[in-house]
């Protein structure tokens, strides 16, 4: 398994996939081509249907320049191959000199058919949660931070600690922010009005929703507006975990360092997942990054809280389980609809899971690696209308209305 650094890549949004993916290909092209003096670029399945809306070709054309470069959104299906992959030619004077293929899979990562990945080495020999217990265990280790530190070293924390400074201040600027958000969908920003409103019953739980929710709409909205957030483990799922993160130090007055710590128990659980099912919306539908995005929540709450091993796994198990199913069908292509509602939702039901796993952990059936799997088969025979390309669901019925105007 690999460094939970693959985990959390700090860069702008809107997309990891659709936007992170492309632009490192692009940079790795661009650096292998200097004497092009053009470039093409055939992109396919999900990156075909939502380039426009997430800024895939926007971002192409920026790093790929000032080479001009010829954006193609291809219709062809191809067998076996990761719904978002892209092809780049490079040409001089007419004749092609050099082709890559490039699947973007997920949370900024990158992979190229065939080629090794060198700089990626396995930081973890344990691939699923029931392994990670068992060497715990046999090892008297009590948490997944300490297991974390044992095999990335101390200056793990360094790294986590400038994570946790990126997704504070995307929570302070974006409960500062006002207007609309950019892609013509005439989104209004939400946090700042959701922090400022002052519910005439000042019932305890109605306050920690309201918090929560927007915090979680500060980030995504600054996701959104192309601003700068971190990966967890995806951008179109950035929110959820910096929300109870910082809901979690404000109530109970944790350190950063202690909120490192979650940071860490989160990222076990997102590279679990990453492995051993999917964390792109275009392989496995919605519930792989913001079910995944709750689990790494649900997970480092349960850490902070000071849960066993046990507990900690029975929270992320819960907080997958009931995003079983659930569909990437993007507005207009836009990380925004149903999106930055969907990361407030999930950040309360992070909480919830957590608190599930207090009272009931001996009682469960379903273990996180049995749910990782479920989570997998279903996200890969989910129709690919509901896959991250905006042709079912919510983004078809949008449509439908629209054109009906």
């Amino acid at each position: 398994m690999k460094s939970i650094r693959d985990i959390y890549k700090i860069g702008k949004g809107p997309s990891s996939s659709h936007t992170m993916g492309p632009e490192r290909a692009a940079r790795l092209f661009k650096e292998k081509n200097p004497g092009a003096d053009a470039f093409k670029v055939v992109l396919y399945g999900s990156l075909s249907a939502t380039g426009v809306g997430h800024g895939t070709d926007r971002v192409l054309r920026e790093v790929l320049a000032p080479v001009p470069t010829q954006i193609v959104f291809s219709q062809e299906e191809l067998p076996g191959a990761h719904p978002n992959t892209m092809d780049f030619f490079a040409l001089k004077n007419g004749t092609e000199t050099s082709s890559m293929r490039v699947e973007s899979i997920g949370g900024g990562d990158i992979r190229i058919p065939g080629k090794h990945d060198a700089e990626s080495e396995d930081v973890y020999i344990e691939h699923s949660f029931a392994e990670i217990a068992d060497f715990c265990k046999w090892r008297y280790i009590q948490t997944l931070s300490e297991y974390v530190e044992l095999n990335e070293g101390p200056e793990i924390w360094d790294f986590l600690m400038e994570v946790w400074q990126v997704m504070k201040n995307a929570i302070d600027e974006g409960l500062k922010a006002e207007g609309v958000l950019p892609g013509g969908l005439n989104v209004q920003r939400k946090a700042k009005f959701l922090m400022e409103q002052s519910p005439e019953e000042q019932i305890p739980a109605l306050l920690e929703f309201q918090k929560i929710a927007a915090y979680a709409y500060a980030v995504a909205e600054q996701n959104a507006d192309n601003g700068t957030i971190v990966t967890a483990p995806t951008c179109g799922a950035c929110g959820v975990l910096p929300a109870v993160l910082k809901y979690a130090q404000e109530t109970r007055g944790y350190t950063d360092a202690q909120i490192c710590r979650g940071l860490a128990t989160a990222g076990v659980i997102g590279n679990l997942t990453k492995r051993n099912a999917s964390i792109s919306g275009a392989e496995c539908g919605c519930q792989a990054e913001i079910g995944t995005a709750c689990s790494m929540a649900a997970a480092a709450l349960a850490e902070l809280y000071g849960q066993n091993l046990d507990q900690v796994e029975y929270a992320a198990e819960v907080a997958m389980e009931h995003h079983l199913g659930l569909t990437c069908d993007p507005i207009c292509g836009l990380v925004q609809i149903p999106c930055i509602e969907r990361n407030a939702v999930a950040a309360m039901r992070a909480m919830n899971a957590c608190n599930l796993s207090y009272f009931l952990t001996g009682s469960r059936n379903i273990s996180y690696d049995m749910v990782c799997r479920a989570m997998h088969e279903t996200g890969i025979n989910l129709n690919h209308r509901f896959r991250e390309t905006s042709e079912g669901g919510l983004a078809k019925l949008y449509n439908r209305r629209q054109s009906k105007r």
